[in-house]
């Protein structure tokens, strides 16, 4: 508990320099911290010096409080320690998506000292868009640590060193989740970015910064192939390269580097001080503009740091950045967990329909397979055969249903008429009928996908779980009850006793609803299964056959040896 009083203060200090944009005196930081009416500097600096000192982002600057000095960004290029990271991932967004492998390629004087190799199992099936790209099946992860092992493998590697990756914000969005899941916190230190180190040091010379454009304007001996170790080798040598360029231009040290390679200042950035105050916690945030409109409603584990995001360096997708150009405001909530901040977010989203949340789920719009005749139809009623996003991707599945046999159909959800569906692919392109054939793939391309989330919410519908989270109030822990389709209860457990009861509240109301195919518990349903696949330290899952029973969940004695799933 102290440790966390200390992390928390060291927090809300940094703030406090970050808004000052500048050192602050000692008796003003104490009275901020500490609630004091008055406090002399002797007295102030006493009271502050276990925070700054146990505090790597923090200095002395005589009797005034400042951020420290990073010293590997003082470092000369040719004396600093790089090490170069590249990862394949299941997708593109980190917590609904895991790393499946990690590649890294260590640099010391300039020199290739070093490389390091895993492949990383996700937990979850590979899609066969990676399988295709990458060529990692999912036989070659059966053993492979996990991501929270990988992960630590990886820092242990890259102790003391300057990270660098081409298109730094991806690979280090997966690190940071991994990170954060186990300790808490994000990386901290120097990163170095090759897209925006390219972008600036060969304006006009090349058309574009990917990374296979580079390797073939460098030459490259390891040329890029979308696998985690030989695209860390050429962007390795590509870093190379870019830091003689970079010193050509008067770079000598790590930071020179890193100011080339960071991206212009954003006009936004003069609002960062809206997100001054939010707490470490998780919880959910609304861009509020003129006239109290919400812009945009989002989620964080940590409000803290994902709200001090948004006025960094990076750009944001274009709805975004105009929400950002627009608000005056943010307004933030707090809550005991993330699964709650999560369920909070899809209900905001619905009741307010902030227009930068446009490619945000839209269940009025959803789409499902229905029966007119011997035909497949798409249709707005709901039924057990969706709901589907995609107008087009159900159109197109529907396409491929037609003339499947009634027994294929009623196995839909396990793969059904694939099989035929692929078979007769074969065919036409053994028969040369190569247009035939595009269509038939495209349709059985969007019939996959329907079936993967038919299966999975199908699996979720037959789901009695009860998810139990910290709850906000300290203590207290919130449960959470998936039954008939939908969250169907959720409920506050007090210490003691007292929580039994409201178990049996849970479980009746649970039992006492009936089937639901709505649209809106479809997306809670699959938001819960995002949080099943990989559940968060704090979550404990628990099957209602065991609430049933008697458990009580956060009962030690009963919970001993069994985790965070049951």
């Amino acid at each position: 508990m102290e440790a966390q009083l200390t992390f928390d203060a060291a927090d809300r200090l940094v703030d406090l320099v970050e808004e000052r944009r500048g050192p602050v005196a000692a008796d003003e930081a104490a009275r901020a911290l500490f609630a004091l009416a008055s406090a002399p500097t002797v007295l102030a600096h006493s009271l502050l010096d276990d925070v700054v000192s146990g505090d790597a982002r923090l200095a002395w600057r005589g009797s005034a409080v400042a951020l420290a000095d990073d010293p590997t960004e003082q470092l000369p290029l040719e004396a600093a320690r790089y090490v170069v990271v590249d990862l394949e991932t299941t997708g593109l967004r980190p917590g609904r998506n895991a790393i499946c492998e990690i590649g890294a390629v260590r640099l010391e004087g300039l020199m290739h000292a070093g490389t390091f190799q895993t492949l990383v199992d996700p937990g979850v099936p590979l899609p066969p868009v990676v399988t295709s790209l990458t060529g990692i099946e999912d036989r070659d992860l059966r053993g492979a640590p996990s991501p929270v092992q990988a992960v630590q493998r990886f820092l242990d590697f890259a102790s003391g060193a300057v990270l660098v990756a081409h298109n730094a914000r991806f690979d280090m969005g997966f690190l940071d989740r991994e990170v954060e899941l186990v300790e808490g916190r994000r990386l901290g230190g120097p990163v170095i970015d090759t897209v925006g180190l390219a972008r600036r040091l060969l304006a006009g010379r090349v058309a574009r910064a990917s990374l296979s454009s580079l390797s073939h304007f460098f030459g490259t001996t390891t040329r890029p192939c979308h696998r985690a170790l030989p695209d860390a080798e050429a962007t390795a040598e590509i870093l190379l390269r870019l830091i003689g360029l970079a010193q050509e231009r008067g770079a000598t040290t790590v930071a020179d580097l890193g100011r080339l390679a960071a991206p212009r200042t954003r006009r936004v950035y003069d609002k960062r001080s809206l997100a001054f105050g939010a707490p470490s916690s998780p919880g959910v945030y609304l861009f509020v503009g003129k006239g109290e409109q919400i812009l945009y409603v989002g989620r964080a584990r940590n409000l803290r740091q994902r709200l001090r995001s948004y006025f960094r360096s990076d750009r944001q997708r274009p709805a975004v950045e105009a929400a950002l150009a627009a608000v005056e405001r943010i307004e933030w909530r707090v809550l005991g967990s993330e699964l709650e901040a999560a369920l909070e977010e899809l209900r905001l989203i619905r009741a307010e329909r902030p227009p930068a949340n446009a490619r945000s789920s839209r269940p009025d719009r959803y789409l499902y397979f229905g029966r007119r005749g011997d035909r497949i139809v798409v249709t707005s009623t709901p039924s057990p055969l969706g709901p589907i996003r995609s107008r087009r991707r159900a159109e197109l599945a529907a396409r491929a249903l037609q003339g499947a046999s009634e027994s294929e159909l009623a196995m839909l959800s396990s793969g059904g008429p694939l099989p035929r569906l692929r078979a007769k692919l074969r065919d036409l392109a053994e028969c040369l009928r190569y247009e035939d054939a595009a269509r038939l793939r495209d349709r059985i391309s969007a019939l996959e996908q329907v079936v993967d989330d038919l299966a999975e919410l199908e699996r979720l519908r037959a789901a009695r779980l009860c998810l139990v989270a910290p709850a906000l109030e300290p203590g207290f822990r919130r449960a959470f009850f998936v039954s008939g389709g939908r969250v169907a209860s959720v409920r506050t457990l007090p210490r003691g006793p007292a929580a039994r009861i409201e178990l049996e509240a849970g479980l009746a109301e649970a039992r006492s609803g009936e089937e639901s195919l709505a649209p809106d518990d479809a997306d809670e349903l699959l938001l819960i299964g995002s949080f099943l696949r990989r559940p968060p330290p704090e979550l404990e899952v628990v099957r209602m056959a065991e609430l049933e029973a008697g458990y009580v969940p956060g009962d030690e004695r009963a919970a001993a040896g069994s985790g965070n799933a049951r």
